[in-house]
Parts: structure tokens; C-alpha cells; sequence
């Protein structure tokens, strides 16, 4: 048998005391254990990480985020105090490049207080290097739901992919929810429960209720779609969610599994690897108008950023770029707005939650 890591030996002691552990434990553990968590333990982004973010790929995306913020905040009245907050800031790259941009709008740097929610330590203290040229108001949070009260702007880009996800698989016509035992050879497997899950068809969206046998479905608890739509429906502002994912919930295993951007198992050398699950958008923005937001999308992010502009920005910095960083600029933009294997242009939705009286934002006026 392969040799165990750390996290994987905790995984088996309570399987092995409580029985197979559900999806979403497995995830949660993976991704945050404090001691061996694959986020609480590295920085996995970037050529020499695991995976690369679209604002790792090209300042484009954090400058048009910047530009998005500073309208959002005109619409809001241009209010003399606003929390600019972004969920999993990676290394605070989207969050240095939309300052640059943003802080050209007259009164937009004396309004802001930056807040971070952020459970990586690693990742905080690349932020706080990364956002110290700024000298603003800065703040950490673990959650959401720390960040003080008031009007704000909140960014989530790859948040959401990365919260634990349940699964459920259909058999014998029931659905029973999906679990991780240890199997006769000693590894770690999928298995259903023997149980059914009680009422589940009627919690099921319509889509999903005839699904073939052996389907399976996912979801997501909803707490952080319900404390974004909740801040922005009391508070006042807006919120920018950007992940990959589908408009209409669907049947589907969606857990993956990266390591040196290459897919994993997601059963093999738990804490080592990033594990991940499709959005999906219409459960998400359910919650969030459940608590009162006005919800626009979801649209494909290529779209989202032709509106922005991002074409012409492009033009702008190849215009006093030589040729090979020009060819860069070009890779950039196809990467991002891109359709199919080559580009995150239609894999990646973006959605946007606000108050009721704000109006649609930019990108979302058609």
C-alpha cells in the first residue's frame, strides 16, 4: 500500500470509528484541516503551484474588476464609507490590480476599507505583501459574516468551487446519499449509503427528478450564498460571484482533483491535492434573493468581459508592447475570454447579487 499522508491516516481512524464519511466532511478536512488542510498548509497557485486563476493569468481581469467596482459605487450615491470585500483572495493579485485601476475615480481611495476573508495563513501572508504598497485600511476575516456591516462591494472569484460539496447517487429508483468507506483492498472508495435519503425528490429541482439510475447530484449548503445576498440586500451594494459552473442545476459528478495542474484522484494523498466542484448557480442565487438581493445572470465570463472592455484594454497595452510581450497579451486574452479547451470564456459564469435599488451593473445592462 502507497505511504499515507498525515491527513489520510486521521480520514481512516474516524471512518473506521464512525463509518464512511460523507462527501462534504471529506472535502472540508482535505481543503482545511488547521494542521494539514491543503490551503492551510501552501500557496497553490501559479506555475510552480497547482492551478493558475484568471488574475494570475493577466492584469486585464483585476483592472476591469477595478473599473466594475468604481461604477458599482457611483450607482450606490459614491457613499463616503464602503467595504470593499473579496472572499479567497489568492495571493491579493485581483485585489492589487483593481485598486490600480479603481482608485483613478476622485474620492473612491478616502471610501474604502479593504476587508479579506481568508483561512489560509500562508495565503494571508502573501496578501498582506502582496497589498501593502496600498497603505488603505486592511483587514482579515475567516468568514463573511465577520466583516463589519454597511454598504459594500464583494468580489468572489473562485470561492464557491472550492466550499464542500454533498453528493447523492440514484439506485433502485432512491437516492441515497454518497459516502467514502475503505474498501476490501485497503484504499479509500465511493460508496452509497444503504439508506434512502428521506422526501429527497421533492427537494429536488425539477431538472434533476427523472434522472437516469446510478446519477449523481450535488449541492452545496447554502449559508454563504444567504450571508452574501443578506449583506448586500440590508447593507446596500453590490456582489460580483465568478466561477465555473452551470446556469441550471443538473445531474452530475463534478468533484475533481488537481495537482501540478493536472487532474488527481481526489481519493489519493488527501491534503496534497486542490479538490473542487462545479457552482451551481441557481441554488446560489435562490438563497441570495431569498434574503432580498435583485440577482443579474448568470452570463458567460467571455461575455462579461467584452462588455467591460477587455478587447480594447488589450489593444491599449499591446499598442507600447513589444512583440513578444504583445503575443503575451494575445494568450492572455484568448485564455480568458476563449470558448472550449483553450479558454475559460464559457466554462466560467459570472452572476451579480445587489440591492433592490441599485440597478443593474455594468456588464448586465442588456
Amino acid at each position: 500500500m502507497a505511504i499515507q499522508t498525515p491527513l489520510e491516516v486521521e480520514i481512516r481512524r474516524r471512518i473506521e470509528a464512525a463509518g464512511p464519511m460523507p462527501v462534504d466532511e471529506y472535502m472540508g478536512l482535505c481543503l482545511a484541516d488547521a494542521e494539514h488542510g491543503y490551503y492551510m498548509t501552501r500557496d497553490p497557485l501559479g506555475r510552480r503551484g497547482d492551478f493558475i486563476t484568471a488574475p494570475e493569468v493577466s492584469q486585464m481581469f483585476g483592472e476591469l474588476i477595478g473599473l466594475w467596482m468604481t461604477t458599482v459605487w457611483k450607482q450606490m450615491g459614491s457613499p463616503s464609507q464602503v467595504n470593499v470585500i473579496e472572499l479567497g483572495p489568492g495571493r491579493g493579485t485581483l485585489m492589487k490590480d483593481a485598486m490600480r485601476a479603481a482608485l483613478v475615480a476622485t474620492g473612491f481611495r478616502e471610501a474604502v476599507s479593504i476587508h479579506l476573508v481568508e483561512i489560509s495563513p500562508v495565503l494571508e501572508e502573501m496578501q498582506e505583501r502582496t497589498l501593502e504598497p496600498l497603505a488603505m485600511p486592511m483587514f482579515w476575516h475567516p468568514e463573511l459574516a465577520n466583516v463589519p456591516e454597511g454598504p459594500a462591494i464583494v468580489i468572489a472569484n473562485e470561492f464557491f468551487d472550492a466550499l464542500p460539496i454533498k453528493q447523492a447517487i440514484k439506485g433502485d429508483n432512491a437516492w441515497h446519499e454518497r459516502r467514502i468507506g475503505i474498501g476490501d483492498d485497503g484504499k479509500l472508495f465511493f460508496a452509497a449509503d444503504s439508506e434512502t435519503i428521506p422526501h429527497f425528490d421533492r427537494l429536488l429541482p425539477p431538472s434533476v427528478r427523472d434522472a437516469p439510475e446510478q446519477s449523481i447530484y450535488e449541492w452545496r449548503a447554502d449559508g454563504a450564498a444567504i450571508e452574501l445576498g443578506k449583506r448586500v440586500a440590508k447593507g446596500g451594494g453590490a456582489a460580483l460571484v465568478i466561477d465555473y459552473g452551470h446556469a441550471v442545476s443538473a445531474a452530475g459528478d463534478t468533484l475533481q482533483a488537481v495537482g501540478q495542474h493536472a487532474y488527481a484522484d481526489p481519493l489519493v494523498a488527501p491534503g496534497t491535492v486542490d479538490l473542487t466542484a462545479h457552482v451551481d448557480f441557481q441554488p446560489l442565487i435562490r438563497a441570495a434573493e431569498a434574503m432580498g438581493a435583485q440577482s443579474y445572470g448568470p452570463i458567460e465570463q467571455g461575455m462579461f468581459l467584452r462588455r467591460l472592455g477587455i478587447e480594447t484594454r488589450a489593444a491599449t497595452l499591446k499598442a507600447k508592447a513589444s512583440r513578444g510581450v504583445a503575443n503575451e497579451i494575445d494568450a492572455a486574452l484568448t485564455r480568458l475570454i476563449g470558448q472550449g479547451r483553450i479558454g475559460m470564456g464559457n466554462l466560467f459564469k459570472v452572476a451579480a447579487l445587489t440591492h433592490s435599488k441599485l440597478g443593474a451593473p455594468p456588464g448586465f445592462e442588456n
